[in-house]
């Protein structure tokens, strides 16, 4: 998902903790899934073995992912069409082969020096004995990590778009999760795997090749076609940012009332949290899941 440079004032009522109370008690009501956005991305490097395995640790119930195809066909998790802002290289990913991206950085950004001087610090840091840490993160590597847990951790997959290969993101996509046995789950209710865009042709993509894998629709802003909550066709799950959330909460009401679940992100901050469960969301996604877990009494 894209950041949201500027937010707007929280549309929260004026007693914050009386609000904080209450959002916590319907939340325990009911289970609000906490998804790590990159991994534990505010700890550690995003999209990186580190991040996830501390999400992981962490308690986070699922784990997000954005997945972009190199040049010889590997789904690795970056999100940025290039590789400058997050590694220590350059280039575009549909132009670099996983052997190219394996010789990256992936965690230089997020050393000690870049947290002096901030309000804390995290647990983790770059350790050079520890590449795999760091190296780029195929996504056959992460449903490794996520079948190892332990336990039940759920996986959202973005696919991300507009993209040079198109419609094989898909194809590869589905072929890897059938290696792993997740292509095509009795129900979308028992998936532990769902796929997320901002691209209805994506979703539309996978519902054709596999009707009982969850998608979900994310938005930046509400099309005029879907304010009165309706979602493309096929989609059962809603993705809108925390700033939809926060400038239209009766929005969130009227995908419920279509009968649609809603996964709210990248919800940070406290405020945000106690607003997405006093509106009943079913998801949020976050970059401190450890943080929100707690704030949710969990």
């Amino acid at each position: 998902m894209k950041r949201t440079n500027h937010r707007q004032p929280p549309t929260v009522p004026p007693t914050p903790s009386r609000w904080h109370h209450d959002a916590v008690t319907h939340a325990r009501q009911y289970h609000i899934q906490v998804v790590a956005h990159r991994g534990a991305s505010e700890a550690a490097p995003e999209h990186t073995l580190a991040a996830y395995r501390k999400a992981i640790e962490d308690g986070a119930d699922a784990l997000e992912c954005d997945v972009r195809l190199t040049a010889d066909g590997h789904l690795v998790c970056v999100h940025d069409r290039r590789v400058n802002r997050t590694s220590n290289g350059r280039g575009a990913v549909s132009a670099l082969e996983l052997a190219d991206l394996a010789a990256l950085d992936f965690g230089s950004g997020r050393t000690r020096a870049f947290w002096r001087g901030r309000d804390e610090e995290p647990d983790w840091e770059v350790r050079p004995e520890d590449p795999e840490d760091t190296s780029v993160l195929t996504l056959e590597r992460l449903l490794e990590l996520v079948a190892d847990a332990g336990r039940r951790v759920e996986l959202a997959i973005e696919t991300k778009h507009p993209t040079r290969w198109a419609g094989q993101v898909e194809e590869r996509l589905l072929a890897l999760l059938k290696r792993f046995g997740l292509d095509a789950p009795a129900s979308t209710e028992e998936s532990p795997v769902r796929v997320m865009s901002f691209s209805a042709r994506s979703l539309h993509r996978v519902r054709a090749a596999s009707p009982t894998l969850p998608t979900v629709y994310l938005m930046q802003f509400v099309s005029p076609r879907l304010r009165d909550g309706r979602l493309p066709a096929g989609v059962r799950i809603a993705g809108p940012s925390i700033r939809i959330v926060r400038n239209h909460p009766a929005y969130v009401e009227r995908l419920k009332r279509a009968g649609h679940h809603v996964h709210v992100w990248t919800v940070n901050d406290s405020e945000d949290v106690d607003l997405c469960a006093g509106l009943g969301v079913d998801a949020i996604i976050t970059n401190r899941p450890r943080a929100v877990l707690h704030r949710l009494g969990r």
